[in-house]
């Protein structure tokens, strides 16, 4: 059954040139696809907690940032698991924690992000509303440049196909000319050298 990310990944490759259609069909351009429905998911998750914190809740933005990016964080990585088709138990060492480690980095560069927004927006002397607008700005830009980020990590490190190059099983060889005993039936070698001439006596063409 084909799943979202593909009928949009294929009604896009309509409007994309050729060469960006193409890597839309590989593992990774499939991958990329997924994940930004998962950004889509965690991108409104943060904005819509940034904007409760900062607003009806009053908190500061350097801290509103971080609990919006927390938030975002476990959305995302549910969804990740279901965008690199991880199923079972994660593995803690190798995706669980380095997962929370990126997170972790994400979500001081976003509280920063917010921070001096709201700074730099209180030294304009701008409004309450223009200066909810600058921080929702700011934090929106940064939050698409740890995308791609995060994407490329995710892919290329964190979900990396871990059985890629694991050798499959060897067919087994036909026994050789060489196998058969000097005694045995000359009949069986000429099947298995592909002669089909008779092996008993008589007159051969």
């Amino acid at each position: 059954m084909t799943s979202l990310s593909d009928k949009i990944a294929r009604a896009s490759q309509r409007f994309l040139p050729a060469a960006i259609a193409r890597r839309l069909e590989t593992e990774a351009g499939r991958r990329f696809a997924r994940f930004i429905l998962v950004a889509l998911a965690a991108v409104v998750t943060s904005q819509v907690v940034l904007g409760l914190l900062t607003g009806p809740v009053n908190l500061s933005a350097g801290l509103s940032g971080v609990i919006a990016a927390m938030v975002a964080a476990l959305v995302s990585y549910l969804l990740s698991r279901w965008a690199w088709e991880r199923t079972g138990k994660p593995d803690l060492l190798r995706e669980t924690l380095p997962f929370w480690a990126v997170s972790l980095a994400v979500w001081g560069i976003l509280g920063l992000t917010s921070h001096y927004a709201s700074v730099w927006a209180h030294s304009m002397d701008y409004t309450h509303l223009k200066k909810h607008l600058v921080v929702q700005g700011a934090y929106f830009l940064m939050n698409c440049v740890t995308f791609l980020a995060r994407f490329l990590f995710f892919h290329y490190v964190l979900f990396a196909n871990r059985e890629r190059g694991v050798p499959g099983p060897v067919p087994e060889e036909l026994p050789t000319a060489g196998a058969v005993s000097a005694g045995g039936d000359t009949g069986s070698m000429s099947v298995l050298s592909g002669d089909r001439r008779p092996s008993g006596p008589g007159p051969r063409p």
